[in-house]
């Protein structure tokens, strides 16, 4: 591998990572726009293990903002990220894979909430399969699927 193929793949890695930081920010912001600018067109979004929705991002987009309303506090953690670059004879491709794992303490709404109260009384933990393609714009999510291993809700 050359000096210039290496570069560009710290360069594809790094610009995938801030993708992927990117996708937890909007949530737990719920910036709709900002989530729905990290797709590419024609992706898709599955959390369906977690008994929620699958479908293109535009739906999906519309769903998390009227169901994040039922967390206040949201904090996406996702560490661990393995990142795998299509290899196309030694240099890196157009597509890329990211599994990472995530931690995702949130506040769960309610009336008899304190609005005082930001510990989490919600925590759920998996794993997140991001597919990405590099595009005009630079790389954008194709899929992002979760695999939700457990959850945990307190009083």
């Amino acid at each position: 591998m050359t000096q210039r193929v290496d570069l560009a793949t710290v360069m594809d890695r790094l610009a995938i990572d801030e993708v992927v930081t990117g996708y937890a920010v909007a949530v737990d912001d719920g910036d709709w726009a900002a989530y729905r600018a990290l797709f590419a067109d024609g992706a898709r979004v599955d959390y369906s293990t977690a008994g929620d929705i699958e479908g293109p991002v535009a739906e999906v987009a519309d769903w998390l903002a009227q169901t994040m309303t039922l967390f206040p506090v949201r904090q996406h953690l996702i560490v661990n990220r393995l990142i795998r670059l299509e290899d196309v004879g030694g240099s890196p491709g157009d597509s890329a894979r990211v599994r990472a794992d995530f931690l995702n303490p949130m506040r769960l709404a309610g009336p008899d909430a304190d609005p005082e109260v930001t510990a989490p009384n919600f925590v759920a933990a998996g794993r997140y399969t991001f597919g990405l393609a590099r595009t005009r714009d630079g790389w954008r999510l194709t899929r992002v699927t979760v695999h939700e291993k457990w959850r945990h809700m307190s009083g």
